[in-house]
């Protein structure tokens, strides 16, 4: 009975796969119960969801929701009675140039990437409030710091993120609610199987580390957020081997 009175609860969005995925199973290890989300992936979210739950013996729930859709994220929350931590994952990227992009698009990005953070946040801040105690992580993007050409989109979307991060950051510090973001350089994830082998060769050159980032140490790097004292918050942490 201790043992069910201590335990935790996170969400995950976008934890279908890569970084989500790991980050989902780094919150596992830790004793988290779970509540993860994909949009299109029901298989891969449920193969994942009872993985983790055989694994490391936590409650896991999957839950097939477009986080850019107000109402699917309502429903997410109505099955939510308690949250300590908020991973805002979900995320898709657009490569092109701006004029040739259409405006779904434009707004898809811009819904799944950055309002979908505004419709997660708002339905778990009053939970958090109830126990004046909570972290938010936001994952960003390095271009989101210094943009990207026929990267515009997906630029302009972390930028909010960033924005959004810190400025949330300052509304919730009174209330013992931290959030923060982590700027991802190039992680080696579905995201970029956009680029050829050459155009991934030609980044890898470019990191000082010499290497692409892996999921896991994004994860890792969540749970530095995590464990990391009350009074760091609003902070973008940026993650990519030296690159930018």
């Amino acid at each position: 009975m201790t043992d069910i009175v201590k335990r935790k609860h996170a969400l995950v969005t976008g934890a279908s796969r890569g970084i989500g995925a790991a980050i989902a199973e780094a919150l596992a290890k830790e004793g988290y119960d779970l509540y993860i989300t994909c949009k299109h992936s029901a298989e891969k979210l449920t193969d994942l969801s009872e993985y983790l739950t055989d694994t490391y013996r936590i409650s896991c729930v999957p839950v097939i929701a477009d986080m850019g859709n107000p109402t699917d994220v309502a429903k997410l929350f109505s099955q939510i009675n308690d949250l300590d931590v908020l991973v805002n994952n979900a995320g898709i990227s657009y490569v092109g140039l701006l004029h040739e992009m259409s405006i779904d698009e434009w707004q898809n990005v811009m819904q799944t990437n950055l309002s979908s953070m505004f419709y997660t946040s708002r339905l778990a801040i009053p939970v958090m409030l109830r126990k004046k105690s909570g972290r938010i992580i936001n994952i960003s993007s390095v271009w989101g710091n210094v943009g990207a050409s026929m990267e515009v989109a997906y630029s302009a979307s972390k930028g909010g993120v960033n924005s959004f991060t810190r400025a949330l950051a300052k509304e919730l510090a009174p209330s013992h609610i931290q959030v923060n973001a982590i700027a991802c350089g190039v992680i080696d994830t579905d995201m970029n199987q956009c680029f050829s082998k050459e155009d991934m060769e030609a980044l890898r050159e470019e990191i000082p580390a010499d290497r692409i980032g892996q999921a896991s140490e994004v994860a890792q790097m969540v749970l530095s957020v995590l464990h990391a004292p009350e009074y760091m918050t609003g902070q973008v942490i940026t993650l990519d081997g030296g690159w930018i």
